[in-house]
């Protein structure tokens, strides 16, 4: 008899007896019906709605990607008087430093999706001594995703034998040291000062050092003294991103002359590669010298990067609604193949409602972007909460820890937008800075942010109302993952450091070499 109950507790344990059905979740997602259904169906319903919601996250990020645009473009004016003529001179500079904005809007608009994850998991878990689990699982298979599959793409990513190299080598460095730093902390805090639980000046520690990322980021950008390391910077190109040729089927006819979206909504990468033109002189050097030089066309010309068009916000919202609901563009309906004019619009199907809800989002021309910034951002963290109710169900049904879950589907499903970024800048930026940055500061900004904020809530109530500090129920399995992490991201690193040294590149190159790399 005894024998049985362990078996029992074993299988239980390992999701076995959930899914043949000999336990019942009594849990449900939208209706009480939903248990009356067979646990293996359960489990392949829900798993289904999770990939269907990592769709939503895709579909959102796009238009994240769009306001973060607009807000990163802004420039500000600048008059100087020449001392030789003593005349003015009009000048425009960007209010985003190029180091400031990989870090603090790149990487932390990719990674937002883990971080609402885990924000809304310390949030359920509140009052509890002991932290939940999904949070962090999600967050440290996320950074495992981020630095193996993503830098495998992006080393073959560029064209066969076209080569990219990092060009600031100083900022890359600093934003290593801080992303394997973060990892040897997360280790120190768990396992030596205070081992099993996270104390409240732990976690607001763990906070302020995403702080002191940008600090000596920045100051390694402008080679501060003695905070920032000698080494040089190769020059940057004039065009950080080449120009892309537009076709005749994306300009606008009729009333659609006010559409900023330029088959925004029908080409969803075009809105991740276009981030990444913070990096373009063109954007705040050539369009000025365009203007005339009268007062009121330079102020217009400041407004935002459609300045020669006076368009209507009411005329953009409209036209964001009627491309969440058109099912076939002018592209599908010009193919031959009948399949594949199917296959597209099943999928545009699929995703219009995901596209009727987003078209809610303010155009992104508004106050520089900023409205639709954070109205991507409330959306982006809707989704987050639906995911962690599926994960739950799906832990209930099958008896899988969510711990597992997290660091598995989760983690790869949330990590997609980290992919596009960075694939998109390794095939159409000239050097290989933002592609590898995106990696690397978004492994930091899992732990300092979406693992930090978290714990500094749970610490923060847990001190004031029971003294106690936040206990870490899996704290050695945390550990080990982290010390797993660590030893293969180092080989990783390496594998980086060899090309440079033999090819002079990071990334791309002959393609035989490119994919022998990626493999490793």
């Amino acid at each position: 008899m005894a024998l049985e109950t362990q078996n029992q507790s074993a299988g239980s344990k390992f999701g076995l007896l959930n899914i043949l059905g000999r336990e019942r979740c009594e849990s449900y997602l939208l209706f009480h019906g939903e248990t009356a259904l067979d646990n293996g169906f359960r489990t392949f319903l829900y798993f289904l709605a999770l990939a269907y919601c990592f769709f939503g996250l895709s579909a959102i990020t796009a238009r994240f990607f769009r306001s973060m645009e607009n807000v990163v473009k802004h420039s500000r004016k600048i008059v100087e008087v020449d001392p030789d003529t003593n005349t003015e001179v009009i000048r425009y500079e960007k209010v985003w430093n190029y180091a400031i904005a990989d870090i603090s809007l790149l990487a932390f608009g990719t990674s937002f999706p883990q971080i609402s994850l885990a924000t809304i998991d310390a949030i359920r878990n509140i009052g509890n001594l002991y932290a939940g689990g999904l949070g962090p699982g999600t967050l440290v298979g996320s950074a495992a995703f981020d630095l193996f599959p993503i830098h495998a793409v992006c080393v073959v990513a560029p064209k066969a034998g076209e080569l990219k190299k990092i060009a600031d080598l100083g900022v890359w460095i600093v934003e290593l040291f801080w992303s394997f730093w973060a990892y040897i902390w997360l280790y120190i805090i768990l396992e030596v000062w205070t081992p099993n639980v996270i104390t409240l000046w732990e976690a607001l520690v763990t906070v302020l050092q995403y702080g002191l990322l940008l600090i000596h980021a920045y100051a390694q950008d402008k080679r501060w003294s003695y905070l920032s390391l000698p080494l040089g910077r190769t020059e940057r190109p004039k065009e950080w991103v080449p120009e892309e040729i537009t076709s005749s089927k994306h300009q606008p006819i009729d009333y659609e002359e006010y559409s900023e979206i330029l088959q925004v909504d029908k080409d969803e990468s075009r809105n991740v590669v276009d981030i990444f033109s913070i990096h373009s002189n063109v954007e705040t050097d050539q369009v000025y010298h365009k203007v005339p030089e009268t007062d009121d066309a330079v102020e217009f010309s400041d407004k935002n990067f459609h300045s020669e068009q006076d368009f209507n916000v009411a005329a953009l919202w409209k036209r964001q609604f009627l491309d969440a609901i058109t099912l076939e563009s002018l592209e599908s309906r010009n193919m031959f193949s009948i399949h594949i004019r199917l296959a597209r619009t099943f999928w545009e199907i699929l995703l219009a409602p995901w596209r009727l809800l987003f078209a809610f989002v303010p155009p992104y021309h508004i106050a520089h972007g900023w409205v639709a910034f954070i109205c991507s951002l409330i959306f982006i963290s809707g989704i987050a909460y639906i995911v962690t109710k599926i994960t739950d169900l799906i832990s209930c049904v099958t008896g899988i820890n969510a711990y597992v879950i997290a660091f598995t589907a989760l983690a790869s499903g949330s990590s997609w937008p980290d992919l596009v970024a960075s694939k998109i800048a390794a095939e159409r930026q000239t050097t290989a800075d933002s592609a590898i940055a995106n990696i690397t500061c978004s492994n930091s900004v899992n732990i300092y942010v979406g693992i930090g904020v978290p714990w500094l809530i749970d610490t923060t109530y847990n001190f004031f109302v029971y003294r106690q500090p936040l206990r870490i129920e899996n704290a050695e399995g945390l550990s080990f993952s982290l010390l797993v992490f660590f030893a293969t991201s180092v080989g990783c690193i390496g594998v980086l450091v060899y090309r440079r040294l033999t090819l002079g590149a990071e990334l791309g190159g002959p393609r035989i070499w490119a994919w022998v790399t990626s493999c490793h």
